[in-house]
């Protein structure tokens, strides 16, 4: 073979080497680049699959009121009940931002360990009145206020007395003196807020746990309501008030959610369950105490405020 066709076939296999040299690297970037974007794919398919898996959450953070900060477990509904009935009210309680602190009366933070999910967004006023009992018994009178259902709003002292608040709008008020109590004419007949508000502390000053388990009826575990208290009288004590309930057809589990004031006075938070901090809800079949963060009651102190 001569010298000319020796280059001339070293020239043409070297082209085509090159040339299926090329044409496999084009064909494992492009490879690569399909892997990739089918990695990517696989990718956004686990996202999807993992998001769509999710529990709903517990917590709607942009929520303002206890309904609509707190949805349901799977499978359950919120029981009805009546629109204008104090259960709904405490449904509707507003609640300060997602995160808050509670604050005690002299405006120091209450540290959260587990113990409450949301704040109520009421005023509590600066004196050490607003604790456990207290909270409750105000969201009663408050209820009932906002309805202009004066005569509805009456509380026993610790020494049996009972305070009525449509006496109290006609200007009496009450004297006290050692164990003693009268009332007396004291200010002109005035039915504003203020006034309502100088009731209710009257009431924080003189009334508590002790009188509240006394002047409200035992109640059945199994006929829980809205509204309903689970309270152990004492000096201490303690109460805890139900504001949200809700039930699962399919198997008959009733889920409530518990509200506290507590000592020094403080603001009413929602509660956690201390078996999973995460959530406000409690199940009613749980056997055994009613452990919640800061107190342990038994079943058989639940009670509802006779009006």
């Amino acid at each position: 073979m001569s010298n000319s066709k020796i280059y001339i076939y070293l020239t043409t296999l070297i082209c085509l080497t090159f040339l299926l040299s090329c044409d496999f690297t084009q064909k494992s970037e492009s490879k690569g680049i399909n892997s990739e974007s089918q990695g990517q794919k696989e990718v956004n398919q686990e996202i999807f699959i993992e998001n769509d898996n999710q529990n709903n959450p517990i917590i709607l953070e942009q929520g303002k009121t206890i309904q609509s900060r707190f949805s349901l477990p799977n499978n359950f509904e919120r029981i009805h009940i009546n629109p204008n009935s104090f259960g709904q009210y405490l449904r509707q309680l507003p609640l300060k931002p997602n995160g808050s602190s509670v604050s005690f009366f002299n405006g120091t933070i209450k540290s959260n360990n587990n113990i409450y999910l949301a704040v109520v967004d009421q005023s509590i006023g600066n004196k050490d009145l607003h604790q456990c009992a207290d909270a409750i018994m105000r969201l009663i009178a408050e209820y009932h206020w906002t309805n202009k259902e004066y005569d509805k709003i009456h509380f026993n002292l610790t020494n049996g007395f009972r305070v009525d608040y449509a006496k109290w709008i006609t200007g009496k008020r009450i004297k006290v003196v050692g164990n003693k109590t009268e009332w007396i004419d004291s200010k002109p007949a005035s039915n504003t807020y203020k006034d309502f508000w100088s009731y209710i502390e009257f009431i924080f000053s003189y009334a508590g746990t002790a009188s509240l388990s006394k002047e409200s009826k035992k109640v059945n575990w199994g006929d829980m309501q809205i509204g309903d208290i689970l309270i152990q009288g004492g000096y201490p004590g303690h109460a805890v008030v139900v504001v949200d309930m809700a039930s699962n057809k399919a198997t008959g589990e009733i889920i409530y959610m518990l509200a506290q004031s507590y000592m020094p006075a403080q603001e009413a938070q929602i509660l956690c369950n201390p078996k999973n901090p995460k959530s406000p809800w409690y199940n009613s079949i749980d056997s055994g105490n009613v452990v919640t963060p800061e107190w342990i009651f038994k079943k058989e102190d639940l009670v509802r405020f006779e009006e």
